[in-house]
């Protein structure tokens, strides 16, 4: 006896399990908050600390980022 199943996938994607998509949103979440929290930290501190520091307050996007990557890289 045969059986047909039929798999359907959306048009242009790979086709990942539920589980797959599920954590990469998770993931992204997550490095999202941890970018949100450190630009808050940042922006919270004076120009005259983030001088100490060696920093600009234009800086703070970038710098978040970058810290992000490196510590989802861990």
């Amino acid at each position: 006896m045969a059986v047909a199943s039929a798999h359907t996938t959306l048009k242009g994607t790979p086709s990942f399990g539920i589980a797959t998509l599920i954590e990469a949103a998770v993931a992204r979440f997550v490095r999202y908050r941890l970018y949100r929290q450190t630009v808050k930290q940042l922006s919270g501190l004076s120009d005259r600390e983030l001088a100490d520091l060696g920093l600009h307050r234009s800086m703070i996007r970038q710098l978040a980022m970058q810290a992000t990557v490196e510590h989802t890289a861990q």
